[in-house]
């Protein structure tokens, strides 16, 4: 296996799972981070003895929280629009002709939150929390995030989940169309077991198929994302947007009215 250091990668009767695996940031991703989600997927999603790939993230705390905003100042520090590839991690979840499993224990927020949506199932514990941060932080996800999150849930749902940053619990989410299924926390390993199991069982090509078909319905997001990236990379670089990034490092409230 891969040297990987932010994830860590299984592979198990014919199940990929590839977990985030930074538990002292509430799972938040890195440029690093990404990069090495995109291996994982590009590894598993084109094995052919893999017939299901499970995300989820360390601890029962949080399946991801985002963008790591301790290294977030006007820009991160990687390759992309924005220094980090993220639109290149959520097209290879839609990319991978393999059904993908958001195994929600906790929190999935900002970012964390965009993956669950992309994800083509979410389970979820009862004591998950689903909810965006965005324009709290200084930050959006102008693609997938937004556009595809309101063919989830409906425009206005989505509207009042980027616009309010509140937060929802596992059945609430359930209730609007973020999560397939939500049970106890102590059985949400058997249940992503079961869903598993079942999907193994078959048709691999009819699967792939299906899936190539339900993303071709909304395939103008990708390039909608892209040019929102573009967007990003200069709202990035204003002081209003700075000053998410620095209320969060001061542990703090944001003045963004001050920078508009």
């Amino acid at each position: 296996m891969p040297d990987y250091t932010d994830i860590l990668y299984t592979e198990d009767k014919g199940v990929a799972t590839i977990t985030i695996n930074r538990p002292e940031v509430m799972n938040a991703f890195r440029a690093h981070t990404v990069e090495e989600l995109i291996q994982a997927f590009m590894k598993a999603g084109w094995n052919k003895s893999i017939g299901v790939i499970v995300l989820t993230g360390t601890g029962d705390r949080a399946f991801c929280t985002g963008g790591d905003q301790s290294v977030h100042d006007g820009d991160y520090d990687g390759r992309g629009t924005n220094g980090m590839p993220v639109e290149e991690l959520q097209s290879a979840i839609r990319d991978v002709p393999k059904p993908v499993i958001a195994r929600v224990p906790g929190y999935a927020i900002g970012g964390g939150n965009v993956l669950a949506t992309i994800c083509d199932l979410t389970i979820a514990s009862d004591k998950a929390i689903f909810g965006q941060v965005g324009p709290g932080m200084g930050s959006v996800d102008p693609g997938f995030g937004t556009a595809y999150l309101s063919r989830c849930v409906g425009e206005k749902k989505a509207r009042e989940i980027w616009y309010m940053c509140r937060r929802y619990s596992a059945q609430e989410a359930l209730e609007m169309g973020l999560a397939n299924a939500v049970v106890p926390h102590d059985e949400l390993d058997a249940e992503v077991a079961k869903w598993c199991e079942e999907l193994m069982a078959k048709s691999p090509t009819a699967i792939a198929i299906a899936k190539r078909s339900f993303n071709a319905d909304s395939e103008n997001i990708r390039g909608i994302g892209a040019l929102g990236m573009h967007a990003l990379a200069l709202y990035y670089q204003t002081e209003e947007s700075k000053e998410g990034a620095r209320a969060f490092r001061e542990k703090r409230k944001p003045d963004f009215r001050k920078y508009a």
